[in-house]
């Protein structure tokens, strides 16, 4: 119970100062919010509007809690009540990582943001990351309920970890059987349901325009279909202009259609090349884990939209990946951090509305680096499954001892 209090301390005390750092100097300077529009909502519902039904909200309903908090804590500044939300998801993310892979993985996790920068003091991407990262310890710790509970709303929260569902559940076929298996699966799809249901029937066109708002947007200017789009268009003079629609500025003109649809497929295709290679990889917790990182560093990347923000959703993935391709993925995680803050958001509308060419050069080299981030994780090795140090976990022991019995 001291080691464990204690490690509680040391890592708020980690985020504490972290958070301190990306308020001053250079974080602190030229930031792009989204404050004002989560404020928006939150004021809506604490006015008494239904959500869907009297206001249009572009995020699934699990989102709500954290914009609606600030607004009925309405003494305090809207800002620092949702930035202390944040803050202590960076805490949850900090502390699932060090159950998952120690303590050097949670410390790397904690520093994390100041590699990417102030973006995630302002978007509410770190909730549906601890939530992931939770879900991924309470399954490998057998509390299944808890998992599917957790990954049920992170789902309901922000759509992307629907892609870990089958993943958990090979797992779960592998360590555990059928019947423990469907119940997860149960579980997970009645925790999403009592999320969206009750919205769905008060006003359906409303959580249609939510999920057209997440899939019907255009190719935007920091995706890999963009990144490459204006690379051409600096190199042979293509066409090529910009449009600001669905909160993002997004690229028009010959191709881009047949761009965004391309990346789609490829990234589809991908996604499912990931899912086989971990049907046919081993049942260890290590394993599972890289497959995850490795699935959604494939959805980030081959996306129509790839916001800076996305790539907080690796954070308790990749910085839990314990087999000696870590060596090379989490070094290659971080530069793509960095490379996102070289343009966000000090040098963003000189890339957005003047396609700079250092900034696209940077913009690429950031989306190809989440593309090889994706192949380092997810490539088949003889070697892919040995874990760094000396022992594997006590969890992976229990694995080997039960499929001896058996």
């Amino acid at each position: 119970m001291i080691r464990l209090a204690a490690t509680a301390v040391a890592a708020a005390a980690l985020v504490a100062g972290v958070w301190t750092i990306l308020h001053v100097g250079w974080y602190g300077r030229g930031q792009i919010v989204d404050y004002g529009v989560y404020q928006q909502y939150g004021d809506a519902v604490e006015g008494g509007a239904v959500p869907y039904r009297d206001f249009q909200l572009e995020y699934p309903p699990a989102a709500l809690p954290v914009f609606v908090l600030p607004s009925l804590l309405s003494r305090f500044n809207y800002e620092h009540v949702f930035q202390l939300e944040m803050a202590i998801s960076l805490l949850a993310i900090v502390l699932a990582v060090f159950v998952l892979a120690g303590p050097e993985a949670a410390l790397l996790a904690g520093l994390a943001p100041l590699a990417l920068g102030s973006v995630v003091i302002s978007r509410f991407d770190l909730l549906p990351a601890a939530l992931v990262g939770w879900a991924l310890v309470f399954l490998v710790s057998r509390r299944f309920t808890l998992s599917a509970i957790l990954l049920g709303t992170a789902f309901a929260a922000k759509l992307w970890p629907a892609v870990l569902v089958p993943f958990f559940i090979v797992w779960l076929l592998r360590n555990h059987g059928r019947r423990v298996a469907a119940v997860w699966t149960a579980a997970t799809a009645l925790v999403a349901a009592v999320w969206f249901v009750p919205f769905t029937v008060l006003s359906p066109g409303g959580i249609g325009h939510s999920f057209h708002e997440q899939f019907a947007r255009p190719l935007q200017i920091e995706s890999l279909g963009g990144a490459i789009l204006i690379a051409v268009h600096h190199t042979f003079g293509t066409t090529l202009g910009r449009v600001d629609s669905f909160g993002s500025q997004n690229l028009v003109g010959p191709g881009t259609h047949l761009v965004a649809t391309l990346t789609s497929v490829v990234g589809a295709i991908a996604l499912l090349v990931v899912w086989f290679l971990y049907v046919r990889s081993d049942g260890l917790e290590t394993t599972l884990v890289v497959y995850c990182a490795a699935a959604v560093a494939t959805v980030i990347a081959f996306g129509k939209v790839f916001s800076p923000q996305f790539l907080i959703w690796l954070i308790p993935l990749v910085l839990s990946v314990r087999t000696r391709r870590a060596l090379v993925a989490v070094p290659l995680f971080f530069a793509t951090l960095i490379l996102t803050q070289t343009w966000f958001p000090h040098r963003y509308w000189e890339l957005a509305i003047g396609f700079h060419r250092l900034q696209v050069l940077e913009l690429l080299l950031r989306d190809i680096g989440v593309v090889a981030l994706a192949v380092v994780l997810a490539w088949p090795s003889r070697s892919q499954y040995e874990v760094l140090g000396e022992h594997r976990t006590r969890v992976e022991a229990l694995e080997r001892v039960r499929a001896q019995i058996q």
